[in-house]
């Protein structure tokens, strides 16, 4: 009852710090405030893997499919690509193709879902290694299409990528512009930082109602052994589709309020080591349990760009013969291995991981337990 009351204590002071971090980042710089954006951004994307890896035991290397497929889809629904490639529409959409947010989402969600069924069918008897090389395979595939869509239609731009990409219109204000609440001026990244919180927080919440449903108790038995929960009547098959595309709805919504925040979308942005950071973000957070996902995630995402200050000093004591952005990530993958040799269920496992069976009294052997 104790940690029940101080968890619900807590909780106000949490959402207040959450609230005025961006405001706080101001100060030092909005470069800061951009770091927690990305992070936000990651932590969706870890949410959304934890469905597929940490509750269904599927594991995904190519879960930046999903990412792609959302960011490329509102690049070309908010940019002009599509009318100077095909002149037919812009007799269609004179103004340009501009969708409200609230039309955004869903669509990047119900494609992305409909990608993660494609991916989930084929893969459907596979298991550890195998299943891992095919969704590795299938990301890359994604990539080189986005990569090649140029010719003979020119699709995606190819390897040049979209720009002059529309950003978010909440209640008809661009994010893109300063907005002012009196003495207060919320540049554009702190209001991308409330709309990305605010789509976290969905998140979490619709992981958390998943986690305790019979679907995600059902995902679960299928993780712990997928030939018992067969074998007591749970649909193994339809159960691991749902995964795929719930997992890929939370991909898709992230891409799309990447390629909003960025402004720019090409291949580049989604590469294999994408997907191996947000698997190591949910790995090195804790499979299966949402405060471990979220904290693996901001850590992973942040880390990088704050070595950076501790890269650039080390490049000067050594007269530059070391170069700061393979030095970062040396320091990340040592950081990495140090914690998963200390911690090898992740930073902040679930409590449900690792419990041992009580133990009998021998002298009540011969009792039911």
């Amino acid at each position: 009852m104790n940690v029940m009351l101080q968890r619900l204590q807590s909780r106000p002071v949490m959402v207040v710090l959450l609230l005025l971090l961006p405001l706080i980042l101001q100060v030092f710089g909005n470069a800061w405030v951009r770091i927690a954006d990305i992070s936000l951004l990651y932590v969706m994307l870890a949410l959304g893997l934890n469905v597929v890896v940490g509750y269904a035991g599927l594991l995904d290397l190519g879960y930046v499919a999903f990412y792609a497929i959302g960011a490329y889809l509102f690049g070309l629904l908010a940019s002009p690509h599509l009318l100077e490639a095909f002149p037919a529409l812009m007799l269609t959409f004179p103004n340009g193709l501009h969708l409200p947010l609230w039309a955004v989402i869903p669509l990047a969600a119900i494609l992305a879902g409909i990608f993660g069924v494609l991916l989930g069918a084929p893969t459907l008897k596979l298991r550890g290694d195998y299943l891992a090389i095919v969704t590795l395979g299938f990301g890359e595939i994604i990539r080189v299409f986005m990569n090649n869509m140029d010719q003979p239609y020119n699709i995606t731009n190819g390897p040049k990528g979209l720009g002059s990409i529309d950003p978010v219109t909440v209640l008809g204000h661009p994010l893109s512009k300063t907005l002012s609440l009196g003495p207060i001026e919320l540049p554009s990244v702190t209001q991308y930082y409330y709309l990305f919180l605010l789509l976290v927080w969905v998140s979490t919440i619709i992981c958390f109602r998943l986690e305790r449903s019979r679907v995600g108790r059902a995902w679960m038995a299928i993780r712990e052994d997928e030939i018992a929960a067969k074998a007591m009547g749970i649909n193994t098959r339809n159960l691991k589709l749902l995964a795929f595309a719930m997992g890929a709805t939370f991909g898709g919504v992230s891409g799309a309020m990447f390629a909003s925040f960025q402004g720019f979308v090409s291949p580049e942005s989604f590469t294999l080591m994408e997907s191996v950071m947000i698997v190591a973000m949910v790995v090195l957070g804790g499979s299966g349990h949402l405060p471990g996902v979220i904290l693996g995630a901001v850590l992973l995402s942040a880390l990088p760009e704050v070595l950076r200050y501790v890269a650039g000093p080390l490049q000067t004591l050594t007269d530059g013969r070391l170069d700061a952005a393979i030095l970062r990530q040396l320091l990340i993958a040592l950081a990495m291995i140090l914690i998963m040799l200390l911690r090898p269920m992740g930073l902040w496992p679930s409590p449900e991981h690792g419990l041992a069976l009580p133990k009998r009294d021998p002298a009540k052997k011969g009792e039911p337990s």
